[in-house]
């Protein structure tokens, strides 16, 4: 398996982010209203993690590296790789996150510099709709690879030059290693202005063809995920009270 080329940013985020509420072993991962600063909760609903966007706001992916080691994660939002901008597979670019790292990610990747920003819209205005790739949009996705690690030799045994009745001696040969009508339609993420965002390319090469693990979340508006039983309803039938008052008071 050959070197690779990958993305990295170069604002690291503290490994302590609350995460999603789902299992993960080797990744997690957050999406955070970057018009409000606030981690979108996550409802889970027949086996499928759901977060609620409002349109218009802008918001950012964080993924979490659990890991002792560097993690290669592909990311895709509405079928699309952020990076590259193609129609999203698991082999291709990603962000690498360092051991325990973690990096936000606010945009379509444009260059090393800058982003244009993730937003909340309708699927029309979206950038899947507006390249003519509707049919995914709604879901984000996260590929996370492990970093191939040169195997460690087993220790080699070696003849001592002391007479033969002296005893052996071992060595290990480790290798050396660094709210508006807009709401009741179905969303998908727009490709809005620049944001600073600078990166910077390095060399990764996978542990493995296939991921280490897969994290999937849909999104859609609120209204349209109440109205789809994915977010419970908060209106809830009040049985009449046959003597809720004292005395009779005067019409209004």
């Amino acid at each position: 398996m050959k070197p690779v080329f990958r993305f990295m940013t170069s604002a690291i985020i503290a490994a302590g982010i609350a995460s999603v509420s789902h299992a993960t072993s080797v990744t997690d991962i957050q999406i955070v209203n970057r018009t409000t600063g606030e981690h979108l909760p996550t409802y889970r609903h027949e086996g499928q993690l759901w977060i609620a966007g409002k349109p218009g706001d802008r918001y950012a992916i964080n993924v979490i590296n659990k890991t002792g080691g560097r993690m290669l994660t592909v990311v895709s939002v509405d079928g699309i790789n952020v990076v590259s901008g193609e129609t999203a597979a698991q082999n291709q670019r990603g962000y690498v996150l360092s051991p325990r790292g973690s990096v936000e990610i606010a945009g379509w990747r444009k260059s090393e510099r800058d982003v244009a920003a993730f937003y909340f819209t309708a699927v029309e205005d979206s950038y899947a709709g507006r390249t003519g790739r509707p049919d995914n949009v709604g879901v984000i996705g996260v590929a996370a690879f492990r970093e191939y690690q040169e195997p460690v030799p087993a220790p080699v045994q070696e003849m001592s030059a002391a007479p033969a009745s002296a005893p052996m001696r071992s060595r290990n040969e480790a290798a050396d290693k660094a709210a508006s009508p807009m709401a009741e339609r179905k969303l998908g993420t727009g490709h809005g202005e620049r944001v600073y965002s600078p990166t910077q390319q390095v060399d990764f090469k996978r542990a493995n063809n296939a991921p280490d693990e897969i994290i999937t979340v849909r999104y859609d508006s609120y209204a349209r995920l109440v109205a789809r039983g994915i977010i419970p309803s908060h209106r809830h039938y009040k049985s009449p009270n046959a003597f809720p008052g004292n005395y009779v008071p005067d019409p209004s």
